[in-house]
């Protein structure tokens, strides 16, 4: 047991809140307890009373409250980054520095430039670098990359993607400060890149896009209050464009008021069709797949069994997507290889960010490397 407890990768999280509030406990700290490649060993978060009733939860025995502190740590391995997207920067430079390998939740950075600095520097330090674009980890998403892949519709002339979640209209005071567009969350960056993530990884990137990015709701009320504030993140996000394919995709991201629908994309092939949906956001919740060849009607494809790789009592959604993630890093540290998806993924996501935004600024197609 000693030798196995020597070869589990060592991981520090910056963002773990005792509360059960936020993306680490949701994802991050359930998925890691149910590998066994894998001890966390210490928690940080922004104070040492919160830092402390972290680690008495979690079960660790070391809690910070300084990350600097936490990364200097020899015995830590890897640092997970589950901070706000304006934090990502600074937490993830000091454990790269460190000599550390970094998982960081997306947005890597609050814009391009801060991720083009961080994948630069992961590269020099040697490092694996991973970006929690966690849908990639999903068991029915990667069904659906295989599918693609082997010509299950043959080839693809059209793809109609739409992403519709609830709660545009108020925030509470926590969140606030992802009203402003510098500060790397909107519609675009967030729900459209996860999900045009997905779209790009099974079916090719964009190599020309058209866009239209909009703020429809422009002040947001504060919870429990008859406070408004200003607002200029994006609600609404709306793609055309065109795949390395030749194939046309339309894309629709919004954050709307009432009975949102959530996910939906649609395939069209020569040879069949295919349906993927989930009823919020295909990183989070549950998907499901449809499919049909020659003109036959849809019917499910069941995900073989083979796709999840986590222990089956690993949650369905975030837990299990993450854990699929995890696992990766894992291999990739122990063997040297390369990981997926990384920080040279994230730049490539950034600029995707950067071009639809350009084309709504300038009214203009705007063309992509392929």
């Amino acid at each position: 047991m000693k030798d196995e407890m020597k070869q589990r990768i060592r991981v520090g999280i910056v963002g773990a809140s005792a509360s059960g509030q936020g993306w680490a406990p949701l994802s991050h700290l359930p998925a890691l307890e149910l590998l066994p490649e894998y001890e966390l060993v210490a928690v940080c978060t922004a104070h040492a009373d919160t830092a402390a009733a972290a680690a008495a939860k979690y079960g660790v025995s070391r809690a910070f409250h300084e990350y600097h502190a936490m990364v200097r740590e020899p015995d830590i391995d890897l640092v997970s980054v589950v901070v706000k997207v304006p934090s990502h920067r600074e937490v993830v430079v000091a454990a790269l520095n460190a000599g550390k390998h970094v998982y960081c939740e997306w947005p890597l950075g609050a814009n391009l430039a801060e991720a083009e600095a961080m994948a630069e520097l992961a590269r020099r330090k040697g490092v694996r670098a991973m970006v929690g674009l966690q849908a990639r980890g999903d068991p029915t998403v990667r069904y659906l990359h295989q599918l693609i892949g082997e010509g299950y519709v043959g080839e693809v002339l059209a793809v109609n993607m739409t992403m519709f979640t609830g709660g545009v209209l108020e925030r509470p005071k926590s969140r606030l400060w992802d009203r402003d567009r510098t500060k790397g969350v909107s519609a675009l960056t967030v729900r459209g890149i996860h999900t045009m993530d997905i779209l790009c990884w099974c079916l090719g990137d964009f190599v020309e896009v058209s866009g239209k990015v909009s703020t429809q709701v422009k002040q947001w009320r504060v919870t429990g209050t008859d406070e408004f504030v200003d607002v200029d993140s994006s609600d609404n996000v709306m793609v055309n464009g065109v795949l390395a394919s030749g194939a046309i995709a339309s894309v629709h991201v919004a954050t709307v008021p009432y009975n949102a629908t959530g996910w939906r994309m649609e395939i069209y092939g020569r040879k069949g069709t295919i349906r993927v949906t989930s009823k919020g956001s295909p990183q989070r919740d549950a998907n499901t797949l449809l499919g049909s060849r020659d003109g036959g009607p849809m019917e499910p494809l069941p995900v073989p069994a083979s796709f999840t790789e986590v222990a089956e009592a690993m949650p369905i959604g975030p837990p299990r997507n993450v854990g699929h993630l995890y696992l990766r890093m894992a291999r990739a540290i122990r063997t040297g290889a390369p990981v997926e998806p990384d920080f040279d993924l994230a730049v490539k996501r950034h600029r995707l960010i950067d071009a639809i935004q350009r084309s709504s600024d300038e009214g203009r197609t705007i063309s992509l490397s392929a």
